[in-house]
């Protein structure tokens, strides 16, 4: 009972600093559990869309996939006939089947031509108004469509969009586009997570989507009364035989949770290792809050030790408190985590994915986990000092009010210190000169692991070095104040260091992903340069196919050259060894192809490959396969017929762009489809004549003004393109790093706090013999920025070094420049030097206002 009370009136008697470290415990608990309740939200409303939506049981169209969309490489959703219906019905169990079609291959828009569709991913959904539908949907203004000149919205999509009844709304299919006026808007019962859907007459959707009348994507069917949806399943078979995919409402939902749970879980994991750094900055936070505390304890400890305490009670002493600041910032720590579950709902309803409070799950283990991480770190973190406070010897802690320095711990440690470090060095080395990807990437992360940890563990080494260097070049113009605040980051290199490792930590993820980043964009530019031979791109937004009216649109423009067209599809190769690949992909394009992307090949003329029933494969896969010019590959293609097609072009693996790729031409892959079957363009790549790419750029934007999802881009706009897609990237990284940035700042705060309260009769002396109240305060502020600035250099050169580590292997995957981005690397460093003048503005205050006579009289 005695040691809780110390320990409870040594806890209130510093709260203040306690404060700041229950802060940093706070932030990365919250982090975490606001992540987990996020995930557990999103994953709580899909499961309930899913229930809600989903019939007894579900008959689709062979082809369809399990989470019953309906998109296909055609356009065209999978369909089966109309009398399916009606065989459904016969079955026994059956109380009710209703035949529908819908398809997510649509694009919608307004009179304006602006897109209908969601920015989040979320689909766009266009089908027919069904039972099914009305359970989980409320008409809140005007009707359901009757006829082909009517479609009702969703209610979200019409308040983001602000459509009112009687808009004008067109379709855009592979049939071609649809006009329809708003005719109903429709709520729904359980949240929408940001899909957009518009519902048309049976008769209206089947004509738009499909092209014909009298055929389904669906048929949903309602279990009589007392039997299982399990036993309808097996009577609705059959009834029906083979040819359809038959599924319960639960395995519909399983299928549609699965694959949500894949997005979410990568979302997951990646937030919770950000909050892994943060938690990781936190120990060296709490480390140094324990040791100074401890230091500036010493000789309260030595009198506890001399009346009679022992060594477990001075060690228990200190961890209690660690337990008592573990568990009040946990627990503030969860609630926080609460509130930024709530904020990211928001914020990803300002990108379309509605999320509702309604639905907020805060399952049992996230506090759980929350608290015991909290409190784990926090005692972990407090052990050392502990254990150091209770190996304080009584007469030498009486004798001395500061802790004595053990010079064997220091020596010791610095030669571990320089083994990891060397050791890292070498990993690093070993996975810079890797032959091999795969292998180097393990070398990579041992790499980063061994010298990350050698130079926290050096870091009083390297402190005492590079402070005095910074000192010679930042301090020494500020004259005997910019000495002391030298003198005062030296005084102890072991506090230093670790204070500077927190900030290191964060910045070298900073640097090694902007290092990486800018590579990949500076490697991807310089293969556009050397290998793109065509003016423009036409690419779709959202995953969608290039249809065959925006193919002919573009091919109508005026002063073009050549347009190539470029349609990926998957077959079942069987190569010249006997082996079958399943869902291999192959690529049709036009035989313009190989003048718009100047590929090397290492044997043939890749002109040759679109030849008829010929090919290209790449490198490795004639490697691994034995196949030489003049081999025959038998593919057979996914939808179509089955060819036997001779290799007549091996191209180089040494390549970024469409690396892997095997080709074929537009007209073998005719051959062997059906009619109706074959795969729509991904790409299309257009040529201008000479001269005229400025005129034939601004006729493509005009032309292909009537189809919102295609994006026109020259090689300008590619590169723009691509240099914005990895910024964002990485802003979201930087973002998510800003945490553990955050926490470190609170580390050099809490001990410039301490470091000021451990010189308070130092600090009064003086004052007393002419030191002002503004040299005083420049004084902490320049300890403050040279603590930042070391560990901005530690964070900076370490980062650069994982950074150009990371491109060696990138390399392999042919992204060969390393482009170091300087204008980063410099802001960060200069904005370091701010966050150390941000870090003591209240330390310098406080010891401003200090009582000269009060400081001096201080034991």
């Amino acid at each position: 009972m005695t040691v809780l009370k110390t320990s409870m009136r040594n806890f209130f008697a510093h709260k203040g600093r306690m404060a700041l470290s229950a802060i940093a415990v706070l932030l990365s608990v919250a982090f975490v559990c606001g992540t987990l309740v996020f995930t557990d939200t999103m994953n709580t409303t899909f499961d309930k869309l899913f229930q809600a939506t989903a019939s007894n049981v579900t008959v689709s169209a062979e082809g369809s996939s399990d989470t019953g969309e309906t998109t296909s490489r055609t356009g065209k959703p999978p369909v089966m006939p109309a009398s399916v219906v009606g065989e459904v019905r016969g079955a026994q169990g059956v109380a009710k089947a209703e035949g529908t079609v819908f398809s997510t291959s649509v694009t919608v828009i307004d009179a304006k031509k602006d897109k209908l569709s969601p920015n989040s991913g979320a689909p766009t959904i266009v089908g027919s108004w069904n039972g099914n539908d009305a359970r989980t949907m409320k008409i809140t203004s005007g009707t359901a469509p009757r006829g082909p000149d009517q479609v009702m919205v969703d209610e979200d999509t019409a308040s983001k969009h602000h459509l009112k009844l009687g808009d004008d709304i067109g379709m855009i299919s592979v049939v071609g586009t649809h006009h329809a006026r708003v005719s109903g808007i429709a709520a729904f019962q359980v949240t929408n997570p940001g899909a957009a859907i518009f519902y048309l007459d049976t008769k209206t959707a089947q004509q738009t989507l499909v092209g014909r009348t009298g055929v389904y994507t669906n048929v949903n069917v309602i279990a009589a009364k007392g039997v299982a949806d399990a036993q309808l399943k097996k009577n609705v078979v059959a009834a029906l035989g083979h040819g359809y995919k038959v599924q319960t409402a639960k395995e519909v939902a399983d299928a549609n949770q699965k694959s949500v749970k894949s997005f979410l879980n990568v979302m997951k994991y990646a937030m919770l290792g950000f909050a892994g750094i943060a938690f990781l900055v936190g120990i060296f936070l709490i480390i140094n809050t324990f040791s100074m505390l401890v230091a500036q304890r010493t000789r309260e400890i030595g009198l506890m030790r001399a009346i009679g305490s022992s060594r477990k009670q001075v060690n228990r002493s200190v961890l209690i408190e660690a337990l008592l600041l573990g568990v009040l910032g946990s627990v503030l720590g969860v609630g926080a985590g609460v509130g930024i579950a709530v904020g990211l709902m928001k914020l990803m309803g300002q990108m379309g994915m509605h999320l509702s409070t309604d639905d907020l799950t805060v399952a049992w283990t996230t506090p759980a986990v929350g608290l015991l991480l909290g409190v784990i770190v926090t005692v972990l973190a407090a052990y050392l000092p502990a254990r150091r406070a209770g190996k304080v010897s009584p007469m030498a802690a009486l004798r001395d009010a500061g802790a004595p320095a053990d010079a064997k711990a220091g020596t010791v440690r610095a030669v571990i210190g320089l083994l990891l470090t060397a050791a890292g060095g070498w990993s690093l080395y070993v996975a810079a000169t890797a032959d091999k990807a795969k292998a180097g990437s393990g070398w990579l992360g041992l790499g980063v692991v061994t010298t990350l940890i050698g130079f926290v563990v050096i870091g009083p080494l390297l402190a005492a070095g590079l402070v005095r260097i910074l000192g010679a070049i930042i301090l020494r113009i500020f004259g005997p104040v910019g000495r002391m605040a030298e003198r005062n980051a030296l005084r102890n290199p072991r506090r230093t260091g670790a204070t500077g490792a927190a900030l290191m930590i964060g910045l070298a993820l900073v640097a090694c992903l902007s290092v990486v980043g800018s590579s990949m964009v500076a490697s991807a530019t310089d293969q556009l340069d050397k290998t793109v031979g065509t003016d423009f791109i036409i690419s779709p937004d959202n995953q969608q196919l290039i249809k065959p009216q925006e193919v002919a649109a573009v091919k109508s423009v005026p002063g073009l050259a050549r347009v190539t067209e470029y349609r990926p599809t998957q077959a079942d190769f069987t190569t010249p060894d006997g082996k079958i690949l399943k869902d291999t992909a192959i690529t049709g394009a036009d035989p313009t192809y190989a003048t718009d992307l100047r590929t090397k090949t290492v044997a043939g003329d890749l002109r040759d490959a679109y030849r008829p029933d010929s090919m290209s494969v790449h490198q490795k896969f004639a490697d691994d396969h034995g196949i030489h010019l003049g081999s025959k590959i038998t593919v057979a293609f996914r939808d179509g017929s089955t060819a036997h097609l001779t290799v007549r072009a091996i191209t180089s693996d040494d390549t970024v762009i469409d690396k892997g790729a095997m080709y074929t031409s537009l007209a073998t892959m005719a051959k062997y489809y059906p009619a109706g079957r074959m795969p729509l363009d991904q790409l299309v790549f257009a040529s201008a004549k000479d001269g005229q790419q400025a005129a034939a750029y601004k006729a493509l934007k005009t032309a292909l003004h009537d189809y919102p999802e295609l994006t026109v881009r020259d090689q300008t706009d590619y590169k723009k393109a691509l240099k914005d897609q990895i910024g964002q990237l990485l802003n979201m990284i930087y973002g998510l790093l800003a945490l553990a940035i955050i926490v470190a700042v609170l580390g050099v705060v809490n001990t410039l706090a301490l470091s000021v309260v451990e010189r308070t009769r130092e600090i009064g002396l003086m004052r007393a013999i002419g030191l002002s109240r503004r040299q005083l305060r420049r004084m902490i502020r320049l300890e403050s920025v040279v603590i930042a600035v070391f560990g901005a250099l530690l964070g900076l050169g370490l980062g650069m070094g994982w950074g150009a580590t990371a491109q060696k292997l990138l390399a392999l995957q042919g992204l060969k420049v390393l482009d170091i981005p300087w204008p980063t690397i410099i802001t960060v460093f200069v904005a370091s030097a701010f966050v150390g003048l941000f870090a003591a503005l209240i330390p310098a205050f406080r010891a401003g206002r200090m009582n000269v006579l009060n400081a001096i009289a201080t034991d």
